[in-house]
This record gives C-alpha cells, sequence and structure tokens, in this order.
C-alpha cells in the first residue's frame, strides 16, 4: 500500500494547489467538497466542531477520491497529533505559530525519533494499516507535511527565524487573523493588510519555502497567484451553503435583501 503525499509532491514540484475548508462535520459535506476537482481538502478542526472520531470519518470519506485531505488543529499538541497521524493525517496546518521554537516543535512532533518525537504505534494505527504498510518507519517522516501559519503581528515580525526551521514545508498567511492583530478586525482586504502578506510572500519565496494564503476574494486570489503563493484556499463549504441559500430565499422573497450582513471573512 502506498502511503504517497500527492500534496506534499505537488508542491514540492513547484505546482499549485487550490483547496477548499471543511467545516460541517458531516462524512456528505467531506464526499461533496472531495469529488469537487480541488487538490485539497482542509478539515478545520481549529474553528469547526471536529473531534476526533469525526476527523476519521472525514478522512475516510475523502479516501476515494483524488484530493489530499488536510487537517487544521486547534494549536501546537505533540500528543494530540501523534494521535492524529496514527488515525492517517499526514499534512497539518498548525495556526498561530508565532516563533521559531514554536515551528521547531511542531517539526519534532511529526518525526520518529532521532529527528522528532512521534510516538511508535503502528499496530493501533489507521496510518500504517495496522502494521500492513512494508517499510512504514523509514517512509513516514518524509511523507508528513507541515504547514506552519502566520497570522498576527508577533508571527509577522518572527516570520525570518521561522523560515530557518528545517521541516516546514509551506508558510501559510491568514488574512483574516492578521487583519484583527493589526486593529483592522473584520477587514482582511484593507490595504495594509494586503501590504504585510505581499512582504511575507516575498520574504517566504526568498527563503526558499511555499507561501500559502486563503481568501474568498477573487481579485486578492488572483494578486497573491501572481506574487507567488502556491497554497491557495478559495472558499469555505459553511460560507458557500450560507450565501447559496440566501441568495435562493432572497429570489423568492425580496424583503430578505433588507437583511444583508458586513461580516467578511
Amino acid at each position: 500500500m502506498s502511503i504517497k503525499n500527492k500534496f506534499k509532491a505537488a508542491i514540492k514540484s513547484g505546482k499549485k494547489q487550490y483547496g477548499i475548508w471543511n467545516g460541517i462535520p458531516h462524512s456528505y459535506a467531506a464526499e461533496i467538497l472531495a469529488g469537487a476537482g480541488f487538490d485539497w481538502v482542509l478539515v478545520d478542526a481549529e474553528h469547526g466542531p471536529f473531534d476526533i472520531n469525526q476527523i476519521v470519518v472525514q478522512l475516510q470519506a475523502m479516501s476515494r477520491y483524488d484530493t489530499t485531505p488536510i487537517l487544521r488543529i486547534p494549536s501546537a499538541d505533540h500528543v494530540y497529533m501523534k494521535t492524529l497521524m496514527d488515525a492517517g493525517v499526514q499534512s497539518f496546518i498548525v495556526p498561530m505559530i508565532e516563533s521559531a521554537e514554536q515551528a521547531q516543535y511542531i517539526v519534532e512532533a511529526v518525526n520518529y525519533p532521532p529527528h522528532g518525537r512521534r510516538g511508535v504505534g503502528t499496530a493501533l494505527a489507521r496510518a500504517a494499516q495496522w502494521n500492513r504498510v512494508n517499510d512504514y518507519f523509514n517512509i513516514a517522516n518524509n511523507e508528513m507535511c507541515i504547514i506552519a501559519q502566520i497570522e498576527s503581528v508577533s508571527g509577522v515580525e518572527a516570520l525570518d527565524e521561522i523560515l530557518k526551521v528545517d521541516g516546514v514545508d509551506v508558510i501559510f498567511l491568514g488574512p483574516a487573523d492578521l487583519a484583527a492583530s493589526m486593529g483592522y478586525l473584520g477587514k482582511p482586504s484593507h490595504p495594509d493588510v494586503v501590504r504585510a502578506v505581499d512582504i511575507c510572500l516575498i520574504k517566504i519565496i526568498a527563503a526558499g519555502k511555499i507561501p500559502g494564503v486563503l481568501t474568498s476574494s477573487k481579485e486578492l486570489i488572483k494578486d497573491y497567484s501572481a506574487k507567488g503563493a502556491q497554497m491557495i484556499g478559495v472558499g469555505l463549504d459553511t460560507i458557500l451553503l450560507a450565501k447559496a441559500t440566501k441568495e435562493l430565499a432572497e429570489y423568492y422573497k425580496p424583503d430578505l435583501q433588507k437583511k444583508r450582513s458586513n461580516t467578511q471573512y
């Protein structure tokens, strides 16, 4: 059985990889997203109500499709990451990375000794198909993908040092939280935020790392892509469903158009 991380191989070869956020904790949502044609689908266990059993269900639901599941965890926790890796997670986004020490911690979390601290539990692990994956210990480390999310002023200030950490594959920029950290809560398209993202993209590329970003703005997606963003999140299932159902209801009930929200992500 192959455990090749197609997403990691693709970004390492220089291909742009477009993905979508999964915030609805049901296997049908996972399958709908996985079958849409995106390169990756991110299960958001930071803001979405996913427990570990539901995460496994999402992984299983996506496994028949030609896409790569990625998991965003609530925080850097090597014990939690160990359980998730054994469950089959190979690619992690870890939010709010603000120092080289934090980046080094998550790199060590996904690697077996002597390069890291991952515990050995293949007899119980879906990832190793319960010891059925031949030579798992020699190939597992290289198939793990670490995506460090920079989404605060502190993270931006520490970016130069974070970029020096070996084993971090992608630096993923989060404009929504960065905007809040900069004093522009709810305004991820503010010129100052866009400028900060632009500066980070330049630094990431210069350091030989792979830059990523999430935005629902098609204009900014085009702009960030042209500036070198390679892992690009283009939408969220919850927002797509909320928007589509609101528009349909408004078509039949025009008075609903008076009830518009200005909340943005």
